[in-house]
């Protein structure tokens, strides 16, 4: 029986002794040559209007049926972006949401295949984007100043990188029904930064450690090492019921898909499922109490809701997790009824620790993120024996 594949040779754990190699890593694709970027060629289905002898022309305006199609061929500068990302920096005054619903509905091509928003392309590959109706760039750099400019707790700061501590709430970009993010905010409370790029991306409501670029060769650096799992990332996960000692390694592969409204939901599947991918997640027992358990969680893949849905097969789903959780006891947490005077109404997921090597002097870098203070209070009154009752 073969396994889902794993985009990675390395496998390390706690100190356990689990020692699986960690197959089926795909080679960086060649691509073309590494030309600039460049507009191929367009194409147009337009049809030209009747003229009426009696009414004036009508002023012409844009739309999807006068756009045309467009060919990029992807430069050194676009080397190793996500597809999103790169749609978003090369189409001027379009819309998060549109650039990721071409993306989902298969329209944009990259050397003539279909693409997700996280492949990364290659220096000369072609990407092929469909007719588009884009705003002015007037409107949309209007559309940009309204973005309200905030700074975020820094955990660290240089030249190269930033980290910062992000709240749950929060998404790290607009798009999907979102008008803004972290990048956003941070590049309207910056406006001299000329690079502030997301080296990798949390869940909205997940809180902790993010990395931000400030210049494209940390940019580069940092993402290989994610995507070799050269990095270390631990998460700090409170899950309801107790969590058996013994289970301290999931490998579970995992299946993503669009549901109905375009939105992503993430299903376990068998290993030799033809559309899973092998998904590897580390356990450890931090805290027991008041029928919960707290879990660090360390990741060697990078699955779409991987920890949230491996938790949530081995029969503990997340606290507060309201796509895969305990909807009963996400209520009851929410409206103070679990813990009487105590209301709990996020996602208990906290990116704790990353450890990675500086882009630049190639120095190990390991950060720390405390848990935020709704996380902590929850933790210390579930380690709190309940009090006798009087008599």
């Amino acid at each position: 029986m073969r396994c889902a594949p794993l985009n990675s040779d390395k496998s390390n754990t706690y100190n356990a002794n689990v020692v699986q190699r960690i197959i089926g890593a795909k080679s960086p694709r060649s691509g073309g040559s590494r030309t600039a970027r460049k507009t191929l060629g367009t194409t147009s289905t337009a049809t030209q209007p009747t003229k009426v002898a009696a009414r004036p022309a009508p002023v012409a305006t844009p739309t999807a049926a006068t756009a045309q199609v467009r060919q990029f061929v992807v430069d050194e500068a676009g080397e190793g972006q996500r597809l999103d990302n790169y749609l978003m920096r090369e189409l001027k005054g379009a819309p998060k949401t549109l650039v990721y619903r071409i993306i989902r509905s298969g329209e944009v091509r990259v050397n003539k295949g279909r693409a997700s928003a996280d492949t990364r392309v290659a220096s000369g590959d072609v990407v092929r984007v469909p007719p588009l109706r884009l705003a002015d760039p007037a409107v949309a750099a209007e559309a940009a100043s309204r973005v309200p400019p905030r700074e975020f707790p820094i955990l660290f700061e240089d030249e190269h990188l930033l980290a910062i501590a992000k709240p749950a709430g929060v998404a790290v970009h607009g798009g999907s029904g979102v008008s803004f993010g972290v990048i956003e905010q941070l590049r309207r409370a910056r406006p001299t930064a000329k690079f502030l790029e997301l080296v990798h991306r949390l869940d909205k409501e997940t809180s902790g450690i993010l990395l931000v670029a400030k210049k494209r060769s940390a940019l580069t650096a940092l993402q290989d090492q994610f995507r070799q799992r050269d990095t270390g990332k631990t998460y700090a996960a409170l899950v309801i019921g107790d969590w058996p000692e013994s289970l301290k390694v999931i490998d579970v592969a995992l299946h993503k898909t669009l549901d109905a409204e375009g939105e992503r939901r993430v299903h376990a599947v068998a290993a030799d499922h033809p559309d899973g991918r092998r998904s590897i997640s580390l356990v450890r027992v931090v805290q027991r109490g008041g029928g919960y358990t707290l879990l660090d969680v360390t990741i060697k893949t990078g699955r779409t809701h991987q920890i949230r849905v491996h938790l949530q097969q081995a029969g503990h789903p997340i606290v507060g997790d309201d796509k895969y959780g305990d909807f009963a006891v996400n209520r009851a947490m929410a409206r103070g009824e679990a813990l009487p005077g105590l209301r709990f109404g996020r996602m208990f997921l906290h990116a704790r620790r990353l450890a990675f090597d500086h882009p630049a002097s190639g120095a190990r870098i390991e950060l720390a993120a405390p848990l935020p203070e709704e996380c902590a209070t929850l933790i210390t009154r579930l380690a709190t024996p309940p009090s006798a009752p009087t008599t």
